[in-house]
């Protein structure tokens, strides 16, 4: 770490000290250190590429295609869970939990689907795009939670897995491209923000949705502390009060060594 962002993340720890009521804002770059790649960008699964079919993997992830080729979007669903096969929760997701112990609020809001904060022991999660982990029935009240797609040739045996109640075609519980976000967790994050936040940190998102922006303006209009973690620049970067130029999981390793008793 060099001399500049150790001097500035003291800053953002002895301000961050005293806070009791925190928002984490996190999205892929959190993840990177548990080996996890995003679509695109670096290090990505089809960056710079399109799919077999042609097409831009955000349109074969996407709703109206799931609905007319459920066959091809599991192809690459499947693709990106094998790629994504075995990942654990890095040093960020750990000390992130271990802060939602220590204060009297933490909150998590991920654009990820990983489920990585709720294995790292976090409780207190905002999954706003959903769970890959956790399938369900398009049709009726089926559901299953997987601990990776490789079970799916196991207990389904076809390249389309489908409900052994209905017959009806199974998806990941997560948003797909062109899908409306849950109402639950709209409503849920709503009221969180309602109540508001001593501090609201973004760690690892280019922040490019206006759900993942609006908690650092609304922070900001309260003059509440922000900051950001992230090596690059995003859409909050001129918003905030620090950014932190770090990975996540460094940074939230140093953070924590100073914010967590012991």
């Amino acid at each position: 770490m060099d001399p500049q962002q150790r001097a500035l993340l003291e800053q953002v720890a002895e301000q961050l000290a005293p806070l009791d009521n925190l928002l984490f804002i996190t999205g892929a770059g959190i993840s990177v250190d548990s080996g996890l790649p995003t679509y695109r960008g670096v290090g990505g699964l089809y960056d710079g590429v399109d799919t077999d079919e042609g097409l831009p993997i955000e349109v074969v992830l996407s709703g109206p295609y799931f609905r007319q080729h459920p066959e091809r979007t599991w192809k690459y669903l499947r693709q990106i869970g094998d790629a994504c096969s075995g990942a654990r929760p890095n040093a960020a997701h750990r000390r992130i939990a271990e802060l939602e112990q220590a204060r009297a609020r933490v909150v998590t809001l991920t654009q990820n689907v990983d489920g990585l904060h709720v294995a790292a022991g976090s409780q207190n999660v905002i999954a706003i795009h959903g769970d890959a982990n956790s399938l369900r029935c398009t049709a009726c009240d089926w559901a299953l939670r997987v601990s990776g797609y490789g079970e799916l040739a196991e207990q389904f045996g076809q390249a389309v897995p489908r409900c052994p109640g209905c017959g009806a075609v199974v998806r990941p519980a997560v948003v797909l491209f062109e899908e409306m976000l849950p109402t639950a967790a709209l409503e849920r994050l709503q009221d969180e923000l309602r109540r508001g936040f001593d501090a609201v940190i973004s760690i690892g998102t280019s922040a490019s949705f206006p759900y993942i922006v609006a908690p650092v303006i609304e922070a900001r209009r309260r003059r509440k502390l922000t900051v950001e973690i992230n090596p690059g620049e995003s859409e909050v970067s001129q918003l905030v009060d620090f950014h932190l130029r770090l990975g996540a999981a460094e940074a939230m390793e140093a953070l924590a060594g100073r914010l967590l008793p012991g």
